[in-house]
C-alpha cells in the first residue's frame, strides 16, 4: 500500500515539474524578407502580393511574439506586413524601424509586447580600410517585458551582405559593423551585466568570420549562439546529433550555395531561459516562394533551467600522529 502511495505521488511530481520549470513561454523570430517593398526602386524590384502572401503564411505558421525583419522597404511595408499578420490573427501592435546608408531596405521590430524603452541606432560610423562609413542599415534596440516579468533587451540587426560597394571590401565593412554591434552589448552589460539581451538577424557570414568571432566575443560576457537546427512546424525535435542536423537559412540561387547568415544569439544571462527543444529553422515547402532566407525560431521560458551547482565534495579527513589500535 505504502508503495501505490509512493508511485502516485512519483508520478504527480513528474507531471508538475516540467510546467514548473517552463512556466509560460514567448517566441522569437528572425527573417529576412528579400525585399518587402510596394513600389519598385532603381535598385531593387517591388515584392510581389504572391510573394508577400506566402511570408504571411509562413510567419502565420509560426505565431511568433517577437518579429525581427529584415529587407523591409520603409514604413509603408511595415504597415502592410502587420495587417496581413493581424488578418492571419498574428497581432503585432508594437513596432520599431532603424535605418542605416541603405536607403531602400532597414530592420524592423514587430512585437506583442510593449515597449519599455527604444534606443535604435541609426547614424552609427564606422572604420574600414581607412575610410569612414555610416552602418549600411540602423540597429534597432528595445527593450521588453516577456511574461512572468522578464525583462529583455532585443538588438536587431542586418550586416553588409558579400556584394562589393567599391568603397572598402565587403568583407571589412562587415566586421566594422560587427565592432560597432558589439559595443552596444558591451555598454548594455556594462550598465547591468545580468542583462538579458537577443542580438537576431541577418549577419551575412560565417560563423568561424573574423565579424561573427568578434560579435560573440570571449570570456563571460560571450554571447552564446543558439544555432537551431531543421525540423518541420508539425514535428517534435528529433533526438539526432547537431553536427547531422541542416541549419542552413540562405540560399544563392546563382552559385546554388547554402549557408547560415540568420542568427538568434544570447547573452549568459538570459541561455538558462532558452528552449532549445522548442526552436528550430522551419522547413517548410515552398519556402523560396517566399524569401531567399528561411526564419530561425527561438523559443525562451520565463523561468530559470540553470542547474544548480553539484555539492562540494569535502576533501578527505586528513589523520595526524599515529593510530591508536586496541590493546596498544
Amino acid at each position: 500500500m505504502r508503495s501505490l502511495v509512493l508511485a502516485r505521488i512519483l508520478g504527480l511530481l513528474v507531471a508538475i515539474l516540467p510546467r514548473l520549470d517552463a512556466g509560460e513561454t514567448f517566441t522569437v523570430v528572425t527573417y529576412n524578407l528579400q525585399n518587402y517593398l510596394l513600389d519598385p526602386l532603381p535598385s531593387r524590384a517591388a515584392k510581389p502580393v504572391e510573394r508577400r502572401d506566402r511570408v504571411v503564411e509562413i510567419l502565420g505558421s509560426l505565431n511568433p511574439d517577437v518579429l525581427v525583419v529584415q529587407e523591409i522597404g520603409g514604413a509603408g511595408a511595415l504597415e502592410d506586413l502587420a495587417n496581413r499578420l493581424a488578418a492571419a490573427d498574428v497581432r503585432l501592435p508594437h513596432r520599431e524601424i532603424a535605418w542605416g546608408a541603405d536607403p531602400a531596405i532597414a530592420v524592423a521590430v514587430l512585437s506583442r509586447f510593449p515597449f519599455e524603452s527604444r534606443r535604435s541606432h541609426t547614424n552609427d560610423m564606422i572604420l574600414a580600410e581607412g575610410r569612414m562609413l555610416r552602418t549600411s542599415r540602423g540597429f534597432v534596440e528595445v527593450r521588453f517585458e516577456a511574461p512572468d516579468g522578464l525583462p529583455v533587451t532585443l538588438l536587431a540587426a542586418h550586416l553588409k551582405s558579400k556584394r562589393e560597394t567599391g568603397t572598402a571590401s565587403e568583407a571589412s565593412i562587415r566586421e566594422a559593423e560587427a565592432r560597432v554591434l558589439r559595443q552596444h552589448v558591451d555598454t548594455l552589460l556594462g550598465r547591468d551585466p545580468q542583462a538579458r539581451i537577443v542580438v537576431a538577424g541577418d549577419l551575412n557570414d560565417h560563423q568561424d568570420s573574423r565579424a561573427l568571432r568578434f560579435l560573440r566575443s570571449r570570456g563571460p560576457k560571450a554571447l552564446f549562439d543558439l544555432r537551431p537546427k531543421e525540423r518541420g512546424i508539425s514535428d517534435p525535435a528529433d533526438d539526432s546529433s547537431p553536427g547531422d542536423a541542416a541549419t542552413w537559412t540562405h540560399h544563392y540561387v546563382k552559385e546554388d550555395s547554402y549557408g547560415r547568415f540568420d542568427y538568434i544569439l544570447v547573452s549568459p544571462a538570459l541561455r538558462p531561459f532558452w528552449r532549445p527543444e522548442s526552436s528550430y529553422v522551419p522547413a517548410v515547402p515552398g519556402w523560396s516562394q517566399a524569401s531567399d532566407h528561411r526564419p530561425v525560431v527561438a523559443t525562451f521560458g520565463t523561468r530559470s533551467r540553470r542547474t544548480p551547482s553539484p555539492p562540494r565534495r569535502r576533501p578527505p579527513r586528513r589523520i595526524t600522529g599515529r593510530r591508536r589500535t586496541r590493546g596498544s
